[in-house]
């Protein structure tokens, strides 16, 4: 692991002269293993505070919207907005991460999301609700884009059980906001303000693990000089590809954005739809809940099994046909068979994790995983801008859901399509070389 499992020099100062290999080994060892859980503990917790801002808003949907007194529209607006931020701020990620280096990048988007999520309730009307939130967006859109490259540089043999781990880390601390902000709120008083201020202690906790790697990086790497993968500064110097030659590229990058579409879409409007049809607020978040919490195993698993895959359509295609599913059974019966359709969902929207797997994949080095990450997740999230939009528009002039749910299930289809063609073994090195 870069930086964290390095070997022992083959040549030796006059300071090691005296002092002997043998006797800086244990020293050296324990360094890297101590950074080494340091750093997974900052993985894991910046993946925990990736979708909460977005999910803890989600679930209390309604209250903030007679709170803040939104039509349907301006709401449809509210849940364009990450996609908006994450394909304005994510662009700016590897220039960023050049600059600063990426747990610095990491570091002060993690700060970015405390701020926002402790602002955002209390700025008074609708412009500083949205502004704060997009202040906390930033910081989630750079984190966005850095964390393959971070699994890339660090763990490059383990890109597969890495991108696992932080995606079911993701996929956690979306479950958890989802199913517990409602009762927490009615616990804390009721008030939407609060239930939505409180994850920004989650946000702050993961502030702490990347300070000292921003103060390694401004004193002496030394430990990423001596690391057994191909040095870090590869990733500044290695020419700038062509990335939009690439059909992998656009073809991920489509995919990308057509899963972010549904996956924003589930996320703003679905305990809404369950609302609707008669289901409690409680129960709604549960069922949110559910939809998300399907991603905690499922994004663990499917990484590894695409890693080991030649080609990752057959696992595209089958998690389209459970969203296909779940949607019809949005339309038929959407209280009567609830949790099912919360489950198929659930399952269906693993195609996020799926997606980062592959942007690690069809790229070679590190500075082509962050020109294909920051243009995949870049590119897909102006892609799915629209979405969230759209479907708070047609919910509120045809006065139901069935358009909105035609919607939906009329994307998955090219979804699949471009799914296939960005499984296919090859990279986009290759491809902008061509």
């Amino acid at each position: 692991m870069m930086g964290l499992m390095a070997r022992e020099e083959t040549s030796t100062t006059t300071s090691t002269a005296v002092r002997g290999p043998a006797a800086e080994q244990p020293t050296r060892t324990a360094t890297h293993a101590w950074t080494t859980r340091l750093l997974l503990i900052g993985i894991v917790l910046t993946a925990l505070n990736l979708r909460p801002a977005i999910t803890s808003l989600g679930a209390l949907l309604k209250e903030v919207r007679d709170g803040l007194g939104m039509s349907g529209s301006v709401a449809g607006l509210l849940t364009s907005v990450p996609p908006l931020c994450f394909a304005l701020f994510g662009v700016m990620a590897p220039r960023l991460a050049r600059r600063f280096g990426p747990a610095t990048v990491v570091c002060a988007g993690m700060l970015a999301i405390t701020a926002g999520l402790l602002i955002r309730p209390y700025a008074g009307g609708t412009a500083g609700f949205l502004a704060a939130s997009a202040l906390a967006l930033m910081g989630i859109a750079v984190s966005n884009v850095l964390m393959p490259v971070i699994v890339k540089r660090w763990f490059p043999d383990r890109v597969g059980s890495m991108t696992g781990l932080y995606s079911m880390a993701l996929a956690l601390g979306t479950a958890s906001a989802a199913a517990i902000t409602v009762p927490m709120t009615d616990a804390l008083g009721g008030g939407w303000q609060t239930g939505l201020a409180v994850w920004a202690a989650l946000a702050g906790a993961a502030v702490l693990p990347w300070i000292p790697f921003v103060r390694r990086r401004e004193a002496a790497p030394a430990e990423e000089r001596h690391a057994r993968v191909p040095e870090p500064s590869a990733h500044d110097t290695a020419p700038a590809l062509r990335i939009t030659r690439s059909r992998t590229a656009w073809a991920l990058a489509v995919f990308f954005g057509l899963q972010a579409t549904a996956a924003y879409i589930t996320m703003g409007w679905m305990a809404q739809i369950f609302r609707d049809a008669g289901v409690s607020a409680g129960t709604a978040g549960l069922l949110l809940a559910v939809t998300m919490v399907m991603g905690v195993p499922l994004a663990f698993v499917i990484p590894r099994v695409a890693t080991r895959l030649p080609h990752q359509g057959p696992i595209v295609l089958a998690l389209g046909i459970c969203g296909l599913a779940g949607y019809a059974g949005l339309y038929l019966a959407p209280a009567g068979g609830a949790w099912a359709w919360a489950v198929l969902l659930g399952v269906s929207n693993c195609a996020f994790p799926l997606a980062l797997t592959m942007v690690g994949m069809r790229a070679r080095t590190g500075a082509g995983v962050a020109q294909l990450s920051a243009f995949a997740q870049s590119t897909g999230y102006l892609i799915s801008i629209p979405g969230p939009l759209l479907v708070g528009v047609l919910y509120q002039h045809s006065g139901g859901w069935g358009l909105p749910i035609a919607l939906m299930t009329g994307l998955m289809i090219p979804q699949m399509v471009v799914g296939v063609l960005a499984g296919r073994n090859r990279t986009v090195e290759d491809e902008a070389a061509r």
